[in-house]
């Protein structure tokens, strides 16, 4: 899964992301809507090796985002098959991270319609959801740009995350391909 935006490239990860992209996860602001809070080098290199895996095995995946203008890893996002935590039978979830100094310049947005239209045109998806802790509201406000709508009814508890903890309560959103 490779494809560009005006500003942006959606990659396979490479060896070289590792980094920089463990930089993202170890900042705590970037964090602050994600459990486990922070993820170490370790870790990082952990979900970069399930991406590539899934990317090999679905066809999408979560991917790396490089800025155009200079090379810079921007984060990650992309389409990828919804963990077993999510209720349901959803066909494919889309999702982003941003490192902060690539927060409000509308990256989310660029990757969600990238991501949106690769699901219709390339993979021929039925449907795709979006979900993050209820207090996510930057990310929930990203979703409802994108055009995906909450389903109330399908809200739900994440069981990755601890009882009582504020992020366990989750929220879904869903976009069905146009003309369904």
């Amino acid at each position: 899964m490779r494809f560009e935006t005006p500003r942006l490239i959606l990659r396979p990860w490479e060896d070289s992301d590792r980094v920089d992209f463990a930089a993202i996860n170890a900042d705590p602001e970037v964090r602050r809507y994600y459990h486990p809070s922070l993820l170490s080098f370790a870790e990082t290199s952990a979900v970069i090796d399930d991406a590539i895996a899934a990317l090999a095995e679905c066809g999408f995946g979560f991917v790396a985002v490089e800025r155009k203008a200079d090379g810079a890893l921007v984060g990650g996002g992309g389409l990828s098959r919804p963990g077993p935590e999510v209720p349901g039978d959803h066909p494919a979830e889309i999702g982003w991270i941003l490192g902060r100094a690539f927060w409000r310049q509308g990256y989310a947005t660029e990757i969600g319609q990238a991501c949106l239209g690769a699901a219709w045109s390339r993979f021929g998806l039925p449907e795709v959801i979006g979900y993050t802790s209820a207090i996510n509201l930057p990310s929930r406000r990203a979703m409802e740009r994108l055009g995906l709508a909450h389903v109330r009814d399908s809200d739900f508890e994440d069981v990755t995350v601890p009882p009582g903890d504020e992020l366990r309560p989750h929220v879904l959103y869903r976009i069905a391909r146009p003309g369904l």
